[in-house]
């Protein structure tokens, strides 16, 4: 097992001190300690994968030196196009430190939507030619430091893009210490546990990746409610709106929820330039937002610190409002359930959830095929 804080020091001791990427759950001790330990210009949080890496192209452009991107192996298809038309030697030739959590490695337990991409990460690094090493926890910190030494050197020797691939439990535990300024009365769940009481009997709901749609899962199970009227996107992340779309547009005689997360919305915000710009009187887009990447280790993103509702209202939504308190929800869904949309609605909610937050027991194959069945009776 490698101590993070000597993976950290060995970095610097290589003149490897600008770091930026999307927090994994694999990296989540890293991605703690440089959080603590590094300045806000030194560790940008991107809004996705494929952002971090022209953020650390632009960087060595700047400096000559060579900048740090952190990713969960989904993140490579975020990246796949500036790995391919950037930093690559067939054209700008730039070097890049990659550091990639495995999640879905193979022959170990893990969640469905990590399947395949665990499946095809060092296969997608070889048809990028991106060399690699591995990291475990049977990798002492000596090993360690002779990697990223390997690593350095190649990169200064060849201007091309490095990776270490981390496997499950290679580092220390390293929590991060949060300062709570932001007092807020709701969680998440109690969020989603207004909305969905007072949607109409035949809307439905698309929730994003990681906690929502566990809670929402569960939910339902608390209620004896019906599962086949939610679409679960445990993958994808920051897809969901364009999902809920797909279905505001084929079936207008439905209401359409899309529950989403700051982290997903930002991932692709471009997204709702789209939706705005649709005729969907249906969709009502709601953002639960917690200023953090909750199911990866609770790193902040930039949803306090933006304006959700004039990048809503300069996208052309219809309606937008804003809200963080039981009261206000409760009023607020009451009054959109018969509004004209695309309507959004931003929900502030407190970090964290139950720490006995079980998973959905259905396949997503069974969840899809439930859906479709709700949505064609």
């Amino acid at each position: 097992m490698i101590e993070v804080k000597e993976f950290y020091n060995e970095l610097l001791n290589n003149n490897i001190d600008f770091f930026t990427g999307v927090p994994d759950s694999l990296l989540k001790s890293f991605c703690a300690y440089i959080k603590e330990n590094v300045s806000s210009e030194k560790n940008i949080i991107s809004a996705n994968e494929g952002n971090a890496i022209g953020i650390a192209a632009g960087y060595h452009l700047a400096t000559k030196k060579i900048g740090l991107v952190y990713m969960q192996n989904s993140g490579l298809g975020n990246a796949l196009n500036p790995l391919a038309s950037l930093t690559d030697k067939l054209v700008y030739s730039i070097p890049v430190l990659l550091i990639v959590g495995w999640r879905g490695e193979p022959n170990k337990k893990d969640e469905p939507q990590h399947k395949k991409q665990g499946l095809v990460t060092i296969e997608t690094l070889d048809i990028l030619s991106i060399k690699y090493d591995i990291l475990d926890n049977n990798t002492s910190n000596d090993e360690m430091r002779k990697k990223i030494r390997k690593a350095n050197n190649y990169m200064k020797e060849n201007n091309e893009p490095y990776a270490l691939v981390v496997k499950k439990d290679t580092f220390d535990e390293y929590q991060i210490k949060y300062d709570e300024t932001l007092k807020l009365e709701m969680t998440r769940e109690d969020a989603i546990e207004i909305l969905i009481s007072k949607a109409k009997e035949k809307s439905v709901v698309v929730s994003t990746t990681g906690m929502a749609s566990r809670e929402l899962f569960e939910l339902r199970e608390r209620y004896n409610g019906d599962h086949s009227k939610d679409f679960l996107t445990v993958g994808s992340m920051g897809h969901a709106s364009q999902i809920a779309l797909g279905i505001a547009l084929s079936r207008k005689d439905r209401d359409v929820y899309c529950i989403d997360g700051d982290g997903a919305l930002i991932m692709h915000l471009g997204g709702l330039a789209i939706i705005g710009n649709q005729n969907t009187d249906n969709l009502k887009h709601i953002l639960i937002n917690n200023g953090a990447h909750d199911s990866v280790g609770g790193q902040e993103t930039v949803g306090f610190k933006i304006d959700t509702l004039a990048i809503a209202k300069a996208c052309g939504y219809k309606k937008f409002y804003s809200c963080s308190s039981r009261d206000e929800l409760l009023r607020l869904s009451e009054k959109i359930r018969n509004e004209k949309g695309p309507i959004f609605l931003e929900i502030k909610v407190k970090k964290g959830s139950r720490k006995n937050l079980g998973r959905p027991t259905t396949t997503p194959i069974e969840n899809k095929e439930m859906f479709m069945k709700f949505l064609e009776n």
